[in-house]
């Protein structure tokens, strides 16, 4: 049940589920979040291999990057313009909740949103693929349960307040051996230094989003998704990174 839910949850996959999502659903879909990105990554990576024989690379890797946001749903970009928007331009707290639930698009969102997609088509076109595509959404899932269960959760009610509230030590734990394995076996050990990088830099930026809103929001999850999965292709460029 756990994985049925975080691939409905996550993506726009038809899933065998027949009845209502409930809150001990969703805590128990945060294990499986990596193993949904993995599944993401090799979906990716077949659309790549089929792409790559007819297109040349700049215009596959624009592709994939659509193919990423359609299978999606848009969900994690939404959550990363709605936060840009609430963080930047609200002057209190409330102000800054209240911005990121108002479904108008500000131009801190749209800026935002630029810049990002710039920044992951550049990054992608410029790193090893098959480690690519398998890494990005693989560990970029993970460092949303990673801030899950690290941070409180800013917010009295909402769908996020049930992963919250379900983001016990051993699910996170199954998480991070999924997210550490596929890590490791696609880069060795700079898999583990990767990692560990990552989740550096987004603990920083959890912790300052945590101190502009008293915590994290549904929306902070996405925008971290979206965050990870850049910061994992730029991390891929860096020398001695085992490829």
């Amino acid at each position: 049940m756990g994985f049925w839910t975080a691939l409905q949850f996550l993506t726009i996959f038809p899933t065998p589920l027949r009845r209502a999502i409930s809150a001990e659903d969703f805590g128990q879909s945060l294990a499986y979040f990596p193993l949904v990105g993995l599944v993401l990554g090799a979906l990716l990576l077949g659309l790549y291999y089929g792409l790559a024989l007819v297109l040349p690379l700049s215009v596959v890797s624009a592709m994939l990057i659509i193919a990423l946001v359609i299978l999606t749903g848009v969900h994690h970009l939404d959550g990363f313009v709605d936060t840009c928007d609430g963080v930047v331009a609200g002057k209190s707290r409330e102000e800054r909740l209240a911005i990121m639930s108002d479904t108008r698009v500000g131009a801190f969102g749209i800026a935002g949103i630029a810049l990002l997609l710039l920044l992951k088509y550049v990054s992608l076109s410029s790193v090893p693929m098959l480690t690519a595509l398998l890494l990005m959404p693989t560990l970029s899932r993970w460092a949303i349960v990673s801030t899950i269960f690290t941070f409180p959760y800013a917010r009295e009610s909402g769908m996020g307040l049930h992963f919250k509230q379900g983001a016990t030590w051993q699910r996170f734990i199954v998480a991070t051996v999924i997210a550490l394995a596929v890590a490791v076996i696609l880069l060795n050990w700079w898999g583990l230094v990767l990692m560990a990088a990552l989740w550096l830099i987004i603990f920083g930026v959890a912790s300052y989003l945590r101190s502009r809103l008293g915590g994290l929001t549904g929306d902070n999850y996405g925008a971290i998704n979206e965050l990870a999965e850049v910061l994992v292709l730029l991390l891929l460029i860096f020398p001695g990174r085992g490829l």
